[in-house]
C-alpha cells in the first residue's frame, strides 16, 4: 500500500520549503535598522553565538558547542509589508525525540506595541522536517499598516545568517524599544536554555521579557552548566540589571557545593548592588541516576537555601531565593514536563508566572 502523507490529508500541516513571494526583497538582520538582542557581538561575528570563542573553549567542550545555539536571540524591527519572510542559514539541524523542531530549530514572530510594553504571538516560521542547512518561510499579516515585530531565534540550533524578507517598496524601520536598563542575565542548564519549549518564545525568559519589556541574555547550557571559572568570570564582567542563578542540575552535589556560592561571590564582587536571584531545581521528584536518592535532592535544595540565608545575614538585601518546588503546582501539575524534568510550554509558563511578581517587586522598589 502506498504511504499517504499527512500533509496530503490535512493541508494545515503542510510546510513549504520555499517562499512564494515574487516581490520579495531580503535584508541582512546584522544591518540597521534591525537590532539584535541576546547574542554576543551579533553584527560582527561570522555566525551568531552567545559567548566569545575563547571563553566557550576554556569552559568545556559542551559549552563550546552549545554557545552556538542561539537561545535567547531576538531581532526587532518594524515594517508595513503585508508579509514577513525569513531565510535562515544553518550549518546543521538539531532533531530531538522529545522536543519539536519548531523549538530546537524554528523561529517565531510576535507583534509588539510601538512602546514595547505589549507583545502577542502571531505565528511560527515552521521548519520543514527534512531540512539540512536552513530554510525559508513566510507569514502573512491579516491587516494592513505598520507592524512592530520581534523574531525569536532557535533554542537548540546554530544559525550562520538570517535574512528577513518584505515586499519591495515597503517601509523598514527600527523596532520597539526595551526598557532602558541593562539585560537580565540567566545562567543554568537545559531548562534554562529552553528545553523543551515548543517554540523559542515559550522559554520562560522570553515570557518574562515580553511581560516586563526587559532585554535578557540566556546562558543556559544543556548538560554543561557547571559553574566553571572561565564562564563565571565572563558573566561577572557582563553588564546586567539582574542575575538569575538557575543553577541546580548539571553538577554532582559535591561539585555544586564548590561552585554555587563561588558564582554568587564572583558576580557580587563586580555587581555589589544588583538583584541576584537563586533558584532551586523544579523537578524535585526526579532522582538523577548515580547521584544518590531523595537525600541528595533535599541536600542540594538546602545548600542553595543556606547560601541565600548566609548572604542575607551578611547584609545582602538584594538577594532572593525562589524554591523550584513551587513552580509546578495547581491543576495539571503532572503535565508540566515532557519527561519528568524538562518543562513543556505549561511548565515554562508556571516558571515565568512565579518569577514575574518577584521582578515586578524589584522594579517597584526603584532599583532601576
Amino acid at each position: 500500500m502506498k504511504e499517504l502523507k499527512i500533509e496530503n490529508i490535512d493541508k494545515n500541516l503542510a510546510v513549504s520549503p520555499t517562499i512564494d513571494a515574487p516581490d520579495l526583497r531580503l535584508y541582512d538582520v546584522r544591518k540597521p535598522p534591525f537590532r539584535i538582542y541576546g547574542l554576543y557581538n551579533p553584527t560582527t561575528e561570522p555566525e551568531f553565538k552567545r559567548l566569545p570563542d575563547d571563553v566557550a573553549a576554556a569552559t568545556s567542550p559542551g559549552v563550546q558547542n552549545l554557545a552556538r545555539n542561539t537561545a535567547g536571540g531576538r531581532v526587532r524591527f518594524a515594517t508595513d509589508s503585508p508579509y514577513i519572510a525569513i531565510k535562515a542559514v544553518m550549518p546543521k539541524v538539531t532533531h530531538f525525540p522529545h522536543m519539536p523542531l519548531t523549538g530546537t530549530s524554528g523561529f517565531d514572530l510576535y507583534i509588539d506595541s510601538p512602546d514595547g510594553r505589549d507583545s502577542l504571538f502571531f505565528g511560527s516560521f515552521v521548519p520543514p522536517y527534512a531540512m539540512t542547512d536552513g530554510y525559508e518561510s513566510k507569514l502573512v499579516f491579516p491587516t494592513d499598516g505598520l507592524h512592530y515585530v520581534t523574531i525569536n531565534f532557535p533554542l537548540y540550533n546554530a544559525v550562520t545568517d538570517l535574512y528577513v524578507g518584505i515586499a519591495d517598496g515597503s517601509a523598514l524601520l527600527e523596532g520597539a524599544p526595551y526598557r532602558d536598563i541593562a539585560p537580565i542575565v540567566y545562567y543554568g542548564s537545559s531548562i534554562t536554555q529552553g528545553g523543551c519549549a515548543s517554540r523559542p518564545g515559550n522559554a520562560y525568559q522570553a515570557m518574562i521579557s515580553r511581560a516586563l519589556n526587559i532585554d535578557h541574555v540566556n546562558l543556559g547550557f544543556s548538560g554543561a552548566g557547571k559553574g566553571e571559572v572561565p564562564i563565571v568570570s565572563h558573566m561577572a564582567d557582563m553588564e546586567m540589571s539582574v542575575f538569575v542563578s538557575d543553577y541546580d542540575h548539571n553538577s554532582p552535589t559535591d561539585r555544586l557545593k564548590e561552585t554555587h556560592k563561588a558564582l554568587y561571590e564572583a558576580v557580587r564582587r563586580k555587581h555589589p548592588d544588583i538583584p541576584y536571584i537563586m533558584i532551586s531545581r523544579p523537578d524535585i521528584f526526579r532522582l538523577i541516576p548515580g547521584w544518590g536518592g531523595v537525600d541528595q535532592v533535599v541536600e542540594r535544595r538546602q545548600m542553595i537555601l543556606d547560601n541565600y540565608h548566609e548572604g542575607r545575614a551578611k547584609g545582602d538585601k538584594n538577594l532572593y531565593f525562589i524554591d523550584g518546588a513551587s513552580f509546578f503546582r495547581g491543576y495539571f501539575e503532572d503535565s508540566c514536563t515532557v519527561d519528568g524534568s524538562h518543562p513543556n510550554d505549561l511548565g515554562f509558563a508556571r516558571m515565568a508566572e512565579t518569577l514575574i511578581p518577584v521582578l515586578q517587586r524589584i522594579l517597584s522598589q526603584g532599583r532601576f
